[in-house]
């Protein structure tokens, strides 16, 4: 997993600083954490990441539009979430891992989602 990007897009500054640390302590490069959708699409435009972990509201807004672009370029992603799967994109259906979670699950949904996406080399 070393050298392989995750994007973070999480509202909530506590968790998103948790989950970063989960994440890089477990020796991935995280980007983010993105609060806003907006800003999500940003760092995927400039930063494709390998995989990406989502919160399924941020602040009211929803999710959908960054699970489509993710969803075109082919990137695996995972909700991680504490609402239910019905409050998710149904049009973009993917694992979940639900608040509250603790470092192992964080790390084992990160795993499960680089080795779909077969990772990339981003030094060259």
């Amino acid at each position: 997993m070393a050298g392989q990007r995750l994007l973070v897009v999480e509202d909530e500054l506590l968790v998103a600083l948790d989950i970063e640390s989960i994440l890089s302590e477990g020796g991935l490069d995280v980007i983010g954490p993105a609060s806003s959708a907006a800003e999500a699409l940003k760092l995927i435009a400039d930063t494709p990441p390998d995989a990406a972990l989502l919160d399924a509201n941020l602040s009211g807004e929803p999710i959908d539009t960054v699970a489509q672009a993710l969803s075109e370029r082919g990137i695996p992603f995972a909700y991680v979430t504490g609402y239910g799967r019905e409050s998710l994109p149904p049009a973009h259906p993917a694992s979940i891992v639900p608040k509250p979670f603790d470092a192992e699950q964080l790390l084992a949904a990160a795993r499960q989602l680089l080795a779909a996406g077969g990772g990339t080399d981003h030094a060259a």
